[in-house]
């Protein structure tokens, strides 16, 4: 079985956030990784191009009904049809997340993973709890979930 790490933020990214989202999607699938996210655009649409791009396996959890909304660079689509009740599903389905900038839709999904104990690494979003792990760059990002995630 494939261990999934979620990445999550903003749908509306500037130019280096999308770039890092694209390269953390590509570290996630060089160890082995699939990626799981909400499937939209911005942070998780170039992060699934960037996993896709090196080879990876992309899950895509979309709020609406309809699997047309689906960023194109999704292997595997879920219609939730939940809204933004889907973030909680996509935290549960990963084994670990990175998070890169957001809003509250991140926050919220940054709380279900520290309520969970999911490891978290963000990369320019919110640091509201000690066990968010400010990483740098991609690959320490997925440096530091690889030391922190639990066997199957």
């Amino acid at each position: 079985m494939k261990k999934l790490i979620a990445v999550i933020g903003g749908r509306e990214v500037d130019a280096d956030s999308e770039q890092l989202a694209f390269e953390v999607g590509e570290e996630i699938a060089r160890r082995g990784f699939g990626l799981v996210c909400g499937g939209m655009g911005g942070v998780m649409e170039a992060a699934s191009r960037g996993c896709k791009q090196a080879g990876g396996l992309t899950v895509a959890l979309i709020p609406q009904d309809d699997p047309a909304f689906a960023n194109p660079y999704s292997d595997i689509v879920i219609p939730t049809g939940l809204g933004i009740a889907r973030n909680l599903l996509i935290i549960r389905a990963a084994q670990g997340v990175v998070a890169i900038d957001g809003k509250y839709g991140t926050l919220s999904e940054i709380a279900y993973a520290l309520q969970l104990g999911k490891p978290i690494a963000g990369i320019n979003t919110w640091q509201v709890a000690p066990e968010i792990y400010a990483a740098k760059s991609a690959k320490e990002s997925l440096d530091y979930l690889v030391k922190k995630l639990k066997p199957f």
